[in-house]
């Protein structure tokens, strides 16, 4: 179900971009919970000339500790689906400041019935600030801290869900 999930909204992002003069990114997400765990992933970014003058940045991101802190150990394995809108300052510069909002699911996988009793999932809702860098080939990176307004609490929010993050992105320009 998550893949075919994730495959919609990767196919509806490139169906948008054939329609209008959208900027399509592709990205490589690397994510650093505060006394956490690290996740890692995948997201599109999506910004057109005519959505607010490339200031207003489209976004669905997937972050996974498997492939980051539960890849070589048995650390849990929780999953982030994310959509989110980031404001550009500065947004004809190489140099940009980022502020956004991002809003999604996570979800933690316990693998065994003794902690079924936990909650396993949750909504998210991130506020999201750093720089961005547009490199004069078809790379951006950044480097944002965020923190989730939703943090856990391991009786009605799963525990591992921690307010402060910080994430590097790398972006190839795809349209």
């Amino acid at each position: 179900m998550k893949r075919i999930s994730i495959l919609f909204l990767v196919i509806s992002f490139v169906t948008c971009s054939a329609v209008a003069q959208w900027s399509v990114n592709a990205a490589a997400l690397f994510q650093k919970t505060e006394a956490l765990y690290w996740e890692n992933g995948i997201g599109v970014d999506v910004s057109s000339q005519q959505l607010l003058n490339d200031k207003l940045h489209l976004k669905f991101n997937y972050l996974s500790s498997r492939l980051g802190s539960a890849m070589f150990s048995n650390a849990l394995r929780q999953d982030n689906l994310l959509l989110g809108a980031d404001w550009r300052f500065r947004s004809d510069k190489d140099l940009q400041i980022l502020a956004g909002l991002n809003t999604g699911i996570f979800m933690a996988d316990y693998e065994t019935d003794i902690f079924n009793d936990l909650p396993a999932s949750s909504m998210l809702f991130q506020v999201e600030t750093g720089l961005v860098y547009r490199f004069k080939f078809p790379v951006t990176a950044s480097l944002t801290a965020g923190y989730n307004l939703i943090s856990g609490d391991g009786v009605g929010v799963p525990g591992s869900i921690f307010p402060v993050f910080y994430k590097l992105s790398f972006y190839y320009r795809i349209k």
